[in-house]
């Protein structure tokens, strides 16, 4: 393996509670009731707020209404972040691993389905940039489709100037790991950050269930 892609939200930022609250919140608003446990695990995490939306209305949205929804919850998401310090962290050792990475060299970028506008956010508040090239990062530009579909890791691989089979991505998300097996990637971790480790062990494409950063095993990358 010669690179490394990374999922964000539920990945490297353990925010599945507060994206989990905010759309229990918008949902409602939406179609009356809240998403069940089951719905916000099947149809919301890994997908973007284009998919999210159509769910919760049973139809297809007008991009004038995806953006109205999608910039009043993610306004909302990003104030409750703020306000939640202990929780607004980036994950176990994830620190640790990602200087690991800069100081030997190993090519690395985000594959988000986040909008802009987080990815920004996350840039900022995280200082992303002393990890990663910004202009390698793949998000949802309303042109990518969601996870389960390979596109952005297709993408991101190709950003990093390599083969999909060529790199490890880390996902948390069932769609995410779908993703990554369809766009033929090389290695993929899952890591337990809001499900049990026994939820992905029965998953044959995953090659290791992490809780933390430092238990990714480097000799995947040669080192």
């Amino acid at each position: 393996m010669r690179g490394i892609i990374f999922d964000f939200n539920g990945t490297l930022f353990w925010d599945s509670q507060l994206h989990l609250d905010a759309w229990r919140d918008y949902s409602k608003k939406l179609r009356g009731t809240p998403f069940t446990d089951e719905e916000m695990l099947k149809y919301m995490f890994g997908r973007t707020n284009e998919d999210i939306i159509a769910y919760a209305i049973g139809k297809q949205p007008s991009p004038e209404i995806v953006k109205n929804i999608a910039d009043e919850k993610e306004a909302y998401y990003r104030n409750k972040c703020l306000q939640n310090p202990e929780e607004f962290k980036l994950a176990p050792n994830a620190v640790n691993f990602l200087n690991f990475l800069k100081e030997n060299n190993i090519p690395r970028t985000i594959a988000t389905m986040s909008e802009w506008s987080n990815v920004e956010f996350y840039i900022k508040e995280f200082n992303l940039a002393q990890w990663f090239d910004i202009d390698k990062i793949v998000y949802s530009d309303g042109r990518i489709p969601g996870k389960p579909a390979p596109d952005i890791y297709e993408i991101a691989a190709k950003n990093l100037g390599l083969k999909p089979a060529e790199c490890i991505v880390i996902e948390d998300a069932i769609s995410g790991i779908e993703a990554a097996k369809a766009a033929g990637i090389g290695k993929i971790i899952a890591i337990a950050s809001r499900e049990p480790v026994e939820f992905y062990k029965d998953i044959s494409c995953v090659s290791q269930i992490i809780t933390d950063f430092d238990q990714i095993d480097r000799s995947l990358l040669g080192i």
